[in-house]
């Protein structure tokens, strides 16, 4: 039997492993509130244009919102042998009200019908990630505040470099996050056009209105050209590119923890609620939220790289490849939301050691800038000639195997003469952190600032 959806050109039904490849069914039945609601919207617009009558549009309108609510409760009998969420739904329609259900598909393909779903899925998913980041910046710009003048060492190379406060280190993720969520509001705003009207391609020859239809879903406007329409997913790839670099940020983060919960670091740990235990080792203390969202990032990247990939090669308009715009897509989303709650999670009950990150801030000499800076400000040295004196300095205490800080004045004289008593302000990591008063350093009062202000921007956004 051929499909009587598509099937007046075939005599014989699909072979078993045409169908399990061509199924879509699987995966995007999640579009089914948003088909229902295109098909309402384009409904209405061809009753309004006098292309379906008004008893097939009630009866259309009645048949969708039974279908609507079976779906709602779990009872709607999802048909592989359909193919996809819109021939389920077309089906159903036609078994309860009967030919009426043809006229609804009058003026629109199945191109343009997944191009609206689809588009309102990813933009739906795309707001509520907006508000998910909010959420998790308001939770660090919260523990910022609290530890806006606890000291800690700031490192590159992963190697001490400069103390810093902890509250300074977490407003560096808030700003990141401001960006991710800044990037998914610009893709919001690019993908918000609507497709629906352009048919299998080129149109149709009925008098719709699209204006009428994109206001009806909540678009700005149509989309101006109907090859583009069907046949471009740079609306997925932008929602996917702005979610990689967000999952990318959280696992930064993410390792971080990991290495801080270690007994070598030492610096925070991580509540029962997001640790877990070993099978053997009755000491252990695992951070596998942290982990789980370092890995899942590999997820995420790859719906990016895996649907770019689809795209690069097809000509227009719509070819079946473009099926594999979905499964991918609905994973990487749902992904990244998973982790943002998981991250928000962990830093609501992060636990840092301050006391132990107050003794690593000095670590390695890390107070060698300041010295070099005083050197400038106070003797009048170059700064070249002001790096290299502190070089000779560092070497000295590492020799010695001492901080800076407890050389004696005698011993820093002899790489450097016109040094006084005042040289040792400057070496301890209090007054370091305290100096950084620049616009964006680390200085206590600048992260308190930062933190207040971003919480304000927040307050009414979350």
């Amino acid at each position: 039997m051929s499909n009587r959806m598509w099937g007046g050109r075939f005599e014989s039904a699909p072979d078993a492993i045409m169908e399990e490849i061509n199924a879509s069914i699987g995966f995007d039945s999640k579009l089914a509130p948003q088909d229902i609601a295109g098909s309402l919207a384009h409904l209405a617009m061809l009753e309004a244009r006098s292309i379906v009558s008004p008893a097939d549009a009630a009866a259309i309108r009645d048949g969708l919102a039974a279908i609507r609510g079976e779906i709602e409760k779990g009872d709607f009998p999802f048909e592989r042998s359909l193919e996809d969420i819109h021939m389920n739904i077309e089906a159903a329609l036609a078994s309860r009200i009967g030919p009426a259900e043809g006229r609804l598909h009058t003026a629109r393909s199945r191109n343009d019908q997944v191009a609206v779903d689809f588009r309102l899925w990813v933009r739906d998913t795309a707001d509520a990630l907006g508000k998910q980041v909010a959420v998790l910046q308001r939770a660090l710009a919260e523990k910022a505040l609290a530890h806006a003048g606890d000291v800690m060492p700031g490192f590159t190379h992963l190697q001490s470099a400069q103390p810093v406060t902890l509250g300074h280190h977490l407003m560096a993720y808030v700003e990141m996050l401001g960006r991710d969520r800044s990037r998914f509001a610009d893709a919001r705003a690019r993908m918000n056009e609507c497709p629906l009207g352009a048919a299998a391609l080129a149109g149709t020859s009925f008098p719709i209105d699209r204006h009428m239809t994109a206001a009806a879903l909540g678009f700005d406007r149509p989309t101006a050209n109907s090859l583009d329409s069907v046949s471009d997913r740079d609306f997925a790839l932008e929602a996917l590119a702005a979610a990689a670099i967000c999952a990318t940020h959280l696992s930064r983060f993410a390792e971080e923890i990991v290495l801080w919960a270690t007994p070598q670091f030492g610096f925070a740990a991580l509540s029962d609620r997001f640790s877990t235990g070993s099978s053997i080792m009755p000491q252990k203390r695992n951070p596998d939220a942290a982990e789980l969202v370092r890995g899942k990032t590999g997820r995420v990247v790859g719906a990016l790289i895996g649907l770019l990939t689809v795209m690069k090669g097809l000509p227009l308009a719509y070819s079946k490849d473009m099926q594999e715009d979905k499964e991918g897509t609905f994973d990487a989303l749902q992904t990244l939301s998973l982790c943002l709650a998981a991250m928000t999670g962990m830093v609501a009950d992060l636990r840092p050691d301050t006391g132990r990150m107050a003794r690593s801030a000095g670590a390695g000499f890390a107070t060698a800038t300041d010295l070099a800076d005083y050197l400038v400000r106070e003797i009048g040295l170059p700064f070249r000639d002001a790096h290299h004196v502190t070089g000779r300095l560092v070497a000295l205490a590492a020799g010695r195997g001492v901080g800076l800080e407890d050389l004696s004045l005698e011993e820093m004289r002899g790489i450097e003469p016109r040094l006084t008593q005042a040289v040792f302000a400057v070496l301890g990591v209090e007054n370091s952190v305290a100096s950084r008063t620049s616009y964006g350093g680390t200085a206590p009062a600048n992260v308190r600032a930062q933190a207040q202000a971003w919480l304000d921007r927040l307050r009414d956004e979350v």
